[in-house]
């Protein structure tokens, strides 16, 4: 690598000083014990089974104003954005296609994790999240009535404290509610770390990183998409080496969790809709004003125009 001799050149090989601190030196059994106290809660307060969809949810809709549609998904720390853009036609495409498309990218920013900085670049991490999220939006999505047309999914994740995959497809189903595109239902998604014989609903950063590293039978993450209405599940993504019980305790935890999540989904649609409806009607009643005062001008220069 050439150096600038105009600047100070640091050492070309350097370690973070994270490595000496008294949290990267615990061993795996030390951090498990500090995921929660002899209670059994964890750091943020919250039981082993319950989630921050009950306990600090928020969502918004119509936050990016370029877009058609938008919505906006806090869990504590998780913040995510989703914008849902127009249909249009798909580039480079010359043979017909009778089922639309989903472009789903999932953006970091730079400052979101707490681990390292994100770069510009779409790393691996962030293509898996986008395949991730296309593979379970697709189901929802009536694609047949926007044949040879593709509509954009925009995630951009702000701050990732865990379950980000999950709230970005919670984000990403309002959004495409809110932009007005045919559904079959509504998506909701909900994730899981395993570590052992514990469940963590849920889980934050941390919890995810202790159980993605650990390479023992029943450690890992699984998060799960389910068209509620339908009762189907639209995707099922899984990290870590589990057994057929493990995964089976898991779903039947999931399919609980994402059917709470429906009623804030439901409340935020019906909030948009009367904010939509009492827009409207505000409007028109602006229109007819308008109206009026146009009729009186109208009806006053007739009037200078025949007296002349």
């Amino acid at each position: 690598m050439p150096l600038d001799f105009r600047r100070f050149n640091g050492p070309e090989d350097s370690v973070s000083y994270k490595i000496y601190t008294k949290d990267y030196l615990k061993t795996y059994d030390e951090q498990l014990k500090d995921l929660y106290d002899e209670n059994g809660k964890r750091k943020d307060g919250r039981e082993l089974n319950e989630a921050r969809s009950m306990c600090m949810f928020f969502a918004r809709t119509d936050m990016v104003s370029q877009a058609k549609g938008s919505a906006y998904v806090e869990l504590r720390k998780t913040k995510v954005v989703c914008s849902v853009f127009d249909p249009r036609e798909i580039p480079h495409q010359n043979e017909f296609r009778q089922l639309g498309q989903l472009y789903c990218e999932v953006k970091f920013a730079p400052f979101s994790c707490p681990r390292k900085r994100r770069p510009y670049v779409p790393d691996v991490e962030e293509k898996a999240l986008s395949v991730a999220l296309r593979q379970a939006l697709e189901p929802a999505v009536c694609r047949h009535f926007f044949p040879n047309y593709q509509i954009d999914v925009l995630i951009y994740i702000l701050e990732h404290d865990g379950s980000c995959l999950a709230a970005a497809i919670n984000a990403a189903g309002l959004a495409l509610a809110n932009a007005a595109v045919p559904m079959f239902d509504i998506i909701t998604s909900c994730s899981v770390a395993v570590i052992g014989n514990k469940m963590f609903i849920d889980p934050t950063e941390i919890e995810e990183h202790i159980a993605k590293n650990s390479t023992e039978v029943n450690h890992g993450i699984i998060t799960m998409s389910v068209l509620s209405q339908l009762k189907q599940i639209s995707d099922f993504t899984q990290i870590g080496s589990m057994d057929v019980e493990c995964v089976t305790k898991v779903m039947e935890v999931l399919l609980k969790e994402c059917e709470i999540i429906v009623p804030n989904i439901q409340r935020v649609l019906v909030v948009d809709v009367v904010k939509n409806f009492e827009l409207k009607k505000h409007l028109e009643a602006e229109t007819k004003k308008r109206e009026e005062i146009l009729k009186k001008k109208m009806d006053e220069w007739r009037s200078l125009l025949n007296g002349q």
